[in-house]
């Protein structure tokens, strides 16, 4: 029996937006590339075009052999814990995709597995070649036709080809995104370039965000950054850290987290749930993960900043009896709440910590971070570059959602922030 691998991929460059897959079959015991396949699949989520490449992949294997086994390695967590069986699947959208694929091949003959982003590569460039087309308004896909295949033979020559092509024109694309860019900045004056030049231009800057970047850095990690439900504490305006009395949600909070989590189910962007510790943002956390057949993964680097002895006071009574503390505090990232609790200085550095892991982790994906006030603002502020005064700038309402994404470049881009229309 023949045994293949395949290497699947999907992206969408704005989640949902400009989206498109790639796959490769290998032979399993000699590595060589058999079958590419990509396509440009329009404006749809990251998940949608990650099932896309698979089942792509999978019916690529099977015009080669249907009797074959299959080994099919994926760095979408999301897409390989749910078709092995591990995660629900609840939404509607992934559900019939997911049924499919599992239609493929027999029960039994295709095995899973989760690998770094960086150890798919080739289907990760198949992907972003057919993105790069969609952005010149071209349905481009590598020569795959399977049934002409000979091991490797003169197709395979010409898919390799097609990407080289499809490789070329898509700098060409970067280069016209970055002239673009210096145009309008004001770095150069007018360009003269035609207007098939023009149309790359204004083709990339609508696939690459932020900005005028290039549209080959890949999807973003996206943070999709939400504050718990209201507890008891939170109307009273009281301060509410790590090292309090951890309250659960109010009946209120509950519905603000029901509300969240059926907005955030109709946009099926989100693939993992990770939360803070503390009770609020676990419970707020499970409401949300459940109605999206998610697992919620707890970060200790997500718990709110310790306020030390003015947990569970009013900032009146913080004031009243602890005057030159607050004065200090207010003044200086530096200086802590009485008691022993933590500076935002220290909170800055932990979730900076926190931000680096995580983004490293969820390179590519879009993941819900259930946090809190300070740790929200933190990751706002850092984004923007402000300086630590600006966290006593913001707003930030309960069960409120904001976002932000980050390049694989290092360069951040805050995409929204104290969104509440859904508890409306």
């Amino acid at each position: 029996m023949r045994e293949f691998v395949v290497e699947a991929d999907g992206g969408s460059r704005g989640n949902p937006g400009p989206a498109g897959y790639g796959a490769v079959v290998l032979d399993a015991a000699t590595g060589e590339s058999l079958v590419e396949a990509a396509e440009y699949l329009g404006v749809v989520t990251n998940n949608v075009a990650e099932y896309r490449g698979l089942l792509a992949g999978l019916r690529a294997a099977r015009e080669l052999d249907p009797d074959a086994r299959v080994h099919v390695r994926m760095d979408s967590k999301l897409v390989v814990e749910q078709m092995s069986g591990r995660w629900k699947i609840k939404h509607p959208d992934m559900k019939p995709l997911a049924a499919e694929a599992a239609r493929v091949f027999p029960p039994g003959r295709v095995t899973y597995e989760w690998i770094p982003r960086a150890e798919n590569k080739h289907a990760d460039r198949l992907a972003n070649e057919a993105m790069d087309a969609g952005a010149r308004g071209e349905q481009w896909s590598p020569a795959d036709s399977t049934a002409e295949l000979d091991a490797g033979g003169a197709a395979g020559r010409g898919a390799r080809a097609a990407r080289t092509a499809g490789a070329a024109v898509g700098e060409r694309v970067a280069q016209a995104a970055r002239t673009g860019a210096e145009a309008d900045t004001g770095a150069e004056g007018d360009t003269g370039a035609d207007a098939g030049a023009d149309a790359d231009v204004r083709a990339a800057r609508t696939v690459a965000s932020p900005g005028w970047g290039p549209p080959d850095m890949g999807a973003p990690a996206t943070f999709v950054l939400l504050r718990h439900g209201e507890t008891p504490l939170t109307p009273q305006k009281r301060f509410s850290g790590s090292g309090g009395s951890d309250p659960s949600l109010s009946s209120v909070g509950r519905e603000q987290a029901e509300r969240v989590a059926a907005s955030l189910a109709r946009r099926g962007t989100v693939q993992a749930v990770v939360a803070s510790p503390l009770a609020r943002t676990r419970e707020t956390a499970g409401i949300v993960a459940a109605r999206l057949g998610l697992e919620v993964t707890v970060e200790e680097g997500l718990r709110e900043t310790d306020f030390g002895a003015w947990e569970g006071l009013t900032f009146g009574e913080v004031r009243e009896r602890y005057p030159a503390d607050l004065d200090a505090w207010l003044s200086s990232p530096d200086a802590r709440p009485t008691g022993g609790g933590e500076s935002f200085a220290a909170t800055g550095d932990r979730v900076a910590a926190t931000r680096d892991k995580l983004v490293q982790a969820y390179a590519g994906r879009t993941v819900l971070l259930v946090s809190h006030v300070t740790p929200i603002k933190t990751f706002l502020r850092l984004a923007l570059g402000a300086p630590p005064e600006s966290l006593f700038r913001m707003e930030l309402s309960a069960a409120s959602l904001s976002a932000v994404a980050y390049y694989a470049d290092g360069g951040a881009s805050v995409r929204l922030f104290n969104e509440t229309s859904h508890l409306r």
